[in-house]
């Protein structure tokens, strides 16, 4: 990591990182056959990103996913599969100290690593052959990530998924309690609905009606700053953060189908 101060790092703080982190291992049971490849990703020396990658053919989309503060992507097997059989390659990727990556996460080398991790995907799927669009996913936390590479690398980006992600970084941490003005902070460092606002390719917002943690309001916004002339919101009836699957899944994967076809265009008229 380089070692100019980051924007990031006031967020570094340990209460900040014990209410956005929560980093566990691989269970180590599997369901038999591996349908995917195993990954590590060098973000620092010394230091390793875990991911996996469900392939299913050269030419088809890759969605390259980050998701939420308590997952792993241990967690997203039977999803992985699920697109694979919907002719969509499924990449998602881990945070420090998450599944087998090593290290201790915090904002500041989530929001670099995000940016390693998009440099490696890219470089691993072309050499290996892999042609089709890309299109980012990031899930609560992971939009974090996702708006950041928007920022970043929006040239190579084909298409955005945003699923129960935050427009706005303060009230969450003042929902918990966080005293803003003793980690020295009054402004929404993060800033992902800006971020939105400079990238026009095919979008997605997907949210839950009753999320609890975030709320359907900073899905809204998120949509409303997209200059997207196509973008769609989905809002998922009855659901709550953690169960937006469940209660909408097929809602779900029909609106990814379409935002992912409409990112293969995109891709195709380059």
């Amino acid at each position: 990591m380089s070692a100019e101060k980051s924007v990031y790092e006031p967020l570094d703080r340990p209460e900040v990182i014990n209410y956005l982190f929560h980093p566990r291992g691989e269970s180590g049971f599997g369901s038999g056959e591996k349908r995917f490849e195993e990954l590590t990703i060098s973000v620092e020396e010394g230091v390793t990103i875990g991911a996996r990658f469900y392939a299913c053919d050269k030419r088809a989309p890759v969605l390259l996913f980050f998701h939420g503060n308590g997952e792993i992507v241990e967690d997203y097997d039977d999803i992985g599969q699920f697109y694979q059989r919907m002719n969509i390659n499924f990449f998602p990727v881990d945070y420090r100290g998450y599944g087998i990556s090593t290290g201790k996460p915090t904002v500041t080398a989530m929001m670099n690593d995000c940016n390693i991790v998009f440099d490696f995907a890219v470089k691993h799927l072309r050499s290996n052959g892999f042609e089709g669009a890309i299109i980012i996913m990031g899930r609560s936390l992971g939009s974090a990530s996702v708006l950041e590479l928007i920022n970043t690398r929006k040239e190579l980006v084909d298409g955005l998924i945003i699923e129960s992600g935050f427009a706005f970084a303060l009230p969450l941490l003042k929902l918990v309690g966080i005293n803003l003005d003793s980690i020295g902070v009054s402004e929404d460092l993060i800033g992902n609905d800006k971020k939105i606002s400079g990238f026009n390719k095919p979008t997605l917002i997907i949210h839950a009606e009753f999320d609890h943690i975030i709320p359907f309001s900073d899905g809204e916004h998120l949509y409303n700053q997209s200059p997207d002339p196509g973008k769609r919101m989905l809002k998922v009836p009855g659901a709550n953060h953690n169960d937006i699957l469940a209660r909408g899944l097929e809602n779900y994967m029909e609106a990814v189908k379409e935002v992912v076809e409409r990112s293969v265009k995109f891709h195709a008229d380059q």
